[in-house]
């Protein structure tokens, strides 16, 4: 691929040159740490010989040495192992996340502003970028619903591990008894559609209703009529942006979502297992959660799909998210399911 970067035809087509390396790029991102790790081993192997020559005074110095080399490899082979399960058509793409209070009333909106914390935090923890597209602030406290785009180098592979419906259990800082409440939030998330994927929504399907931005914004934002709620029709599809002062760039924008929910719900609809994407979160209440927070009476995070947990529950609210993303990745990946089916057998 580089070679054809070099033909006098390359740019003739500057669209198609931009696709080329970006391809390459990608690529490129894939290949060459493993290279680059691949090399490394080969240096320990040289290292090994060294310890074996070595008299008795400089052995343990090159042992130490090689210890320590070894033990700051595994947390990167680590990271190139859960890359390698990154192969879906749409893992590279940027993510849209949505969250959505459930059962719970105020309590769940206060979960889902939580949740949002989290998850922004989360976010940056992994190097991605955060622009909020929506947000709908609740009656007394929290939001009720809130959409963001999370971009970045696989953003939609590792986000797509957290949807599913996410359960609180805490004393309510609302409630004057202090009594312990449960409340629920569902996270969806689908990959940002690109110009790869033609979806054509005849305009008749589309309803289309402007008004005036609410919530966070500027002067310029909540005094015109910008915000953008388009509803499909015939799937019952609603999409809401307010982030842009242009209504134009909100409605370009809300399409593109809109495009994004109609192309998984129809890759859902191919599926034989209907309970991952939209099936996984079923209601948004008891029995069908994936993970679990409880604050009191002890501390513990669980994820119910993987078994993983910790009693680090402030570390998990501050964004340290990885050890459930990364079992969840390794529990779907082909050679973890071919140990369970030589098990089984």
């Amino acid at each position: 691929m580089e070679a054809q970067m070099g033909a006098p035809s390359f740019w003739d087509s500057n669209d198609r040159a931009q696709k080329h390396i970006a391809k390459l790029n990608g690529l490129k991102k894939s290949v060459l740490p493993v290279v680059a790790f691949q090399k490394r081993v080969d240096d320990l192997d040289v290292m090994v010989e060294l310890v074996e020559a070595a008299d008795a005074g400089e052995r343990e110095t090159y042992a130490k040495e090689l210890d320590a080399s070894v033990s700051a490899m595994v947390t990167e082979l680590d990271a190139l192992e859960i890359a390698s399960f990154l192969t879906g058509q749409f893992d590279k793409n940027n993510a849209i996340f949505s969250i959505q209070s459930g059962a719970g009333g105020t309590e769940a909106n206060d979960w889902a502003d939580m949740m949002f914390r989290m998850y922004n935090r989360w976010a940056e923890r992994r190097g991605f970028t955060v622009e909020l597209q929506d947000v709908q602030v609740g009656d007394q406290a929290g939001i009720s619903k809130a959409t963001i785009l999370i971009k970045g180098e696989n953003a939609y592979g590792y986000a797509k591990a957290e949807r599913g419906v996410h359960r609180l259990v805490r004393i309510s800082p609302f409630d004057s008894n202090k009594r312990r409440h449960t409340s629920f939030c569902a996270v969806d998330v689908v990959a940002e559609i690109t110009e790869e994927i033609e979806i054509e929504i005849p305009d008749s399907e589309i309803r289309v209703d402007v008004y005036r931005s609410s919530g966070k914004g500027g002067q310029g934002v909540n005094t015109t009529d910008s915000a953008v709620r388009l509803t499909h029709i015939p799937s019952g599809i609603v999409v809401v942006c307010q982030n842009e002062r242009s209504q134009i760039k909100n409605r370009a924008t809300a399409l593109n979502v809109l495009k994004s929910r109609l192309y998984e719900k129809k890759q859902d609809e191919q599926r034989a297992e209907m309970d991952k994407f939209y099936g996984e979160k079923g209601e948004i209440g008891w029995g069908s959660q994936i993970r679990s927070y409880v604050l009191q009476p002890y501390q513990m995070v669980k994820d119910l799909r993987t078994g993983i947990s910790t009693s680090d529950t402030q570390g998990v609210l501050d964004g340290d998210l990885d050890r459930f993303v990364n079992a969840w990745l390794r529990a779907g990946s082909p050679r973890h399911r071919n140990k369970d089916i030589q098990m089984e057998e």
